[in-house]
């Protein structure tokens, strides 16, 4: 491990691309050394502000130029930054307020409203100034691009240690509440150039996010940018596709992560031409069937496919080679460089090839621990002779190559008629289904299997298909206990804020 601190890569692109573009947002573009600047000015105004080494800010904004130079802003001034998804609803920012106990909120102009109510339900606030972002602020709010403009002076070294934690990243919240995920300097310094490494990125290469910032997967684009000296263009979400495609043609985007929903978006559209200038596609986030796998070589015929399995407690664990997808499609390969991935049984010893087991992750990118939650941080965490070794509770097998295949969450297994279902199988085997655009699959209750497989399926646009002949499909490509018994058509299927299906919803339809 270096002593370099998450922050420093942008003073490095700075002065080694002064002038380079390095992030592109719907606003306009700000260079490198610009970028270096605001975060700069912003560093000291919160120390000036009161801001002290470890005390944590809540950056509730959009996918934008600001918000980048917030995050590094924080980090110069030796602060903890927490992202949070700008559709996130007053109650739940509340929540993370507390629970984090932050001194700062920085806010879209847009989203006031939500913020202060926000402040004003937190049970014993501890924000002192709130930040806006954008015109017309209401009157106790400090203008973000004001106080950049305003402050001089450098920022006064806070003493940050490369072991501090850098960022408190709240979970989905599928289940339960939010979960604050701790993660350092050190840890995210080493995941990112391990990424950037076997990702084969460069200076030159153009990033085209619509991932929020607030999850793993979104911010280390952000963080990959910096540390290459390269170029990011950011777009609020992937609301509007077309508008965004268009952005990645004319923008001439090489770089492309995304989540499967986006995926599956794109291959059911029409394109004028091929999007030639992206050289590498991004999954990660939940499991792309490879029944899209060609049509994306035809939207993207000059990229490369990276097959990824992460999870927020340690960022990335695994990716498969691209020249290996056509011959393992379903399999997420190996861990990342310098890393650990292991497959173990119950009593903790490494699987025989096929047979299923538990994934554990050990390495420098694993989680300090939850934040203020030590129960659950030793359910996931275990000291071992490698140093931290981080249970994910997700079901994997491993081929005699070592490459490692999902299986399922640990709580997505369907136990029925005294076999267990992946519903990561049934779901791959729909996906398969001329017609089928988009699948999800969920256990219910049955007295006599004691768990139905129910499938929800959104069919393309102009297919009919009903419930029975889907039914027939499934039993020509799976065993006949995993076809579903039931198959509900629906218009969507509910996503979480970072593109994954939300299945508890659908099992509360029961």
């Amino acid at each position: 491990m270096t002593g370099e601190l998450l922050h420093d890569s942008l003073r490095t692109s700075a002065e080694a691309a002064p002038d380079k573009d390095a992030v592109v947002d719907e606003y306009g573009r700000r260079t490198h050394s610009e970028l270096f600047d605001d975060a700069f000015r912003f560093a000291r105004a919160l120390q000036d502000e009161g801001l002290h080494r470890g005390d944590r800010v809540v950056l509730y904004l959009d996918n934008t130029a600001a918000c980048s130079a917030a995050i590094f802003g924080v980090l110069m001034a030796g602060g903890v930054f927490t992202v949070v998804n700008s559709q996130t609803k007053a109650a739940k920012l509340a929540y993370v307020l507390d629970d984090s106990e932050a001194s700062i909120l920085v806010t879209e102009a847009h989203s006031a409203d939500v913020a202060a109510a926000a402040v004003a339900k937190a049970n014993a606030s501890t924000v002192q100034r709130v930040y806006g972002v954008g015109d017309d602020l209401p009157a106790a709010f400090a203008g973000f691009r004001e106080t950049i403009e305003s402050t001089a002076g450098k920022p006064i070294d806070p003493g940050t240690a490369p072991s501090d934690l850098a960022t408190l990243v709240y979970t989905s919240g599928t289940t339960g509440r939010p979960k604050g995920v701790m993660l350092s300097h050190e840890s995210l310094v080493f995941t990112i150039g391990s990424i950037a490494e076997y990702l084969r990125l460069e200076p030159g290469d153009r990033i085209l996010s619509v991932l929020p910032m607030a999850f793993t997967y979104g911010l280390s684009q952000l963080l990959l940018t910096a540390r290459l000296g390269a170029t990011l263009l950011l777009e609020r979400s992937f609301t509007f596709p077309a508008k965004t495609l268009k952005r990645m043609r004319d923008e001439k985007a090489t770089v492309f992560p995304a989540v499967p929903t986006v995926y599956v978006t794109i291959a059911g559209m029409s394109h004028e031409a091929p999007y030639a200038s992206v050289r590498c596609l991004t999954n990660a986030a939940a499991d792309l069937p490879p029944a899209f796998h060609e049509r994306l070589r035809v939207v993207f015929p000059e990229a490369a496919l990276y097959r990824m399995y992460g999870l927020t407690e340690c960022v990335r664990v695994c990716y498969l080679e691209p020249a290996l997808v056509e011959q393992k499609p379903t399999s997420v390969g190996k861990a990342i460089p310098r890393t650990e991935a292991l497959v173990l049984d119950e009593r903790a010893q490494p699987v025989k090839a096929g047979e299923v087991g538990v994934l554990h992750a050990r390495g420098p990118h694993v989680m300090m621990g939850y934040w203020r939650a030590p129960e659950l941080t030793a359910h996931m965490l275990r000291e071992s002779p490698g140093g931290r070794m981080l249970c994910t509770h997700d079901h994997f097998t491993v081929d005699e190559d070592g490459d490692l295949y999902f299986v399922d969450r640990s709580d997505d297994i369907i136990k029925t008629r005294g076999e267990k279902v992946s519903t990561v199988e049934v779901e791959g085997a729909l996906h398969d289904i001329p017609g089928v655009r988009q699948a999800a699959v969920v256990g219910v209750p049955d007295e006599l299997l004691g768990q139905a497989v129910r499938a929800y399926v959104v069919l393309e646009e102009g297919a009919v298909m009903g419930e029975q002949e889907l039914i027939r499909a499934c039993r020509a490509r799976i065993e006949n206990f995993m076809v579903p018994r039931e198959v509900v058509l629906v218009s969507e299927l509910p996503l979480t804020e970072s593109g994954k299906v939300r299945k508890r919803d659908l099992t509360e339809q029961t």
